[in-house]
């Protein structure tokens, strides 16, 4: 499981708590109100924020202490971080060599995970002769290539349609369950977290929550949540005199 263990984040006015357990294979939305921490929360797990007490762990092993490159986990960002130079299929390699030096089967398994997600016709192309839909899935190709146990995914879908945006979201959702990744998922959407995650964490305040059952807390969110969504408030019935 991962855990949170008395995390604190502070930079400058800016706080953030977190004491907090995600059980392995569960797929998580993370919501809350924008600045309030999501992203941070996500930069913390992956090694790119500082914390200021506290600690992470993967399975009982701490990992905060660890530079990014050697955390079990991959994170997937909104402009999919593809070289523009280099072709999807180099883009994808990229999750094994860094320096793009790949034997027979290495290379076998980057065009299995280009095939895997769709782009086995478009190994050879660049960026820019691909949609965005195509280059999320060779991002996503990437990720499925490096099999780490943790999926970080800060709206890498949020500038598609919503029809691709929900294609995207059901391949994440097949290959999490294959290779049974553990999926933390910013969105600003709740339609997504509907459909991807089963939980969701709420960001708000200067706390990270526990997850709690998606359609529990979307159908009575609590008042930091309900103002962000513009979801009504229920009233209490006022007594007749």
């Amino acid at each position: 499981m991962l855990e949170l263990d008395g995390l604190r984040i502070e930079q400058g006015g800016f706080r953030l708590r977190a004491d907090l357990v995600v059980e392995s294979g569960a797929r998580v939305a993370v919501l809350g109100p924008s600045g309030g921490g999501k992203s941070t929360l996500l930069g913390a797990l992956a090694g790119f924020v500082a914390l200021s007490a506290g600690q992470i762990r993967w399975q009982g092993v701490r990992i905060d202490t660890l530079p990014p490159a050697a955390r079990p986990l991959s994170i997937l960002f909104q402009d999919n971080n593809l070289l523009p130079h280099l072709s999807a299929f180099d883009n994808v390699a990229l999750g094994l060599s860094p320096a793009l030096r790949l034997d027979r089967a290495q290379r076998a398994s980057v065009q299995a995970a280009l095939e895997r997600v769709g782009l086995g016709a478009q190994a050879a192309q660049r960026p820019a002769q691909l949609s965005g839909g195509q280059m999320s899935r060779a991002a996503l190709a990437r990720v499925l290539l490096r099999a780490r146990p943790l999926l970080l995914l800060d709206e890498p879908f949020a500038a598609l349609g919503p029809a691709l945006k929900a294609d995207m979201l059901d391949l994440v959702g097949e290959l999490a369950a294959e290779q049974g990744v553990t999926v933390l998922m910013v969105s600003h959407d709740p339609a997504d977290a509907r459909r991807l995650c089963p939980l969701t964490l709420l960001v708000a305040e200067g706390q990270a929550h526990q997850p709690a059952p998606t359609e529990e807390l979307l159908a009575a969110p609590p008042a930091a949540l309900a103002a962000y969504l513009g979801t009504p408030r229920p009233t209490t019935p006022q007594p007749r005199s």
